[in-house]
């Protein structure tokens, strides 16, 4: 049976995205020197994860331009959904070679899957908000909010996706499942409004 890979902002071709920091101003936020370099060694990660009938939500950011989308999407395993992000601005018919479908979010197992995280105020019914678009960072709350302390903690509604935070490689579905569990978050939708309620 098909397994269901969930991947974010690969930046195929983005030289830039090797050229910047984390944080911490210190630690580059990908290793590698070069988008060749880049785009080789998550090419090789995809496919030596991904099975060729597989399925593959892509949260968007795939490529910086229209030769680094036609020099990798062509070389990867997979059915591929894209989920389109903001730098996502080719013509449709370019991505129409390489994705079965192209949506705005989908809704998975009570969990909303976007490229930007949504507000909370529109997370009333989900469970999780599976997102990519932060890179290495996450969406943080005040923990007092949750009835601890002041001190800013990751969002248990929120779970990012993007390559920073699953080792360059796409992570498989029910992999994302345990981690919303870990962190405290809910997987399912839940009754009623519960928008605002944090």
């Amino acid at each position: 049976m098909p397994a269901v890979y969930l991947t974010a902002d690969p930046h195929w071709g983005h030289e830039g995205v090797c050229r910047f920091m984390r944080n911490d101003g210190v630690t580059k936020l990908r290793p590698w020197d070069n988008a060749a370099e880049m785009n080789e060694a998550m090419i090789k990660n995809w496919n030596e994860t991904v099975r060729p009938n597989d399925k593959v939500y892509v949260m968007g950011d795939v490529a910086m331009n229209k030769n680094a989308l036609n020099e990798t999407m062509g070389r990867l395993n997979g059915d591929l959904v894209l989920i389109k992000g903001n730098h996502d601005i080719l013509k449709k018919n370019e991505y129409d070679k390489y994705f079965r479908d192209i949506r705005a979010y989908h809704v998975m197992n009570g969990c909303i899957l976007s490229h930007i995280p949504i507000h909370p105020e529109s997370l009333a019914r989900f469970g999780c908000n599976i997102h990519g678009h932060l890179h290495a960072n996450e969406v943080m709350i005040m923990e007092g909010r949750l009835g601890y302390d002041d001190r800013m903690v990751p969002d248990p509604r929120y779970l990012c996706v993007s390559v920073e935070h699953t080792n360059y490689t796409p992570i498989l579905f029910e992999d994302v499942l345990k981690r919303i569990v870990e962190r405290g978050g809910t997987v399912g939708f839940k009754n009623g409004n519960y928008g605002r309620d944090m």
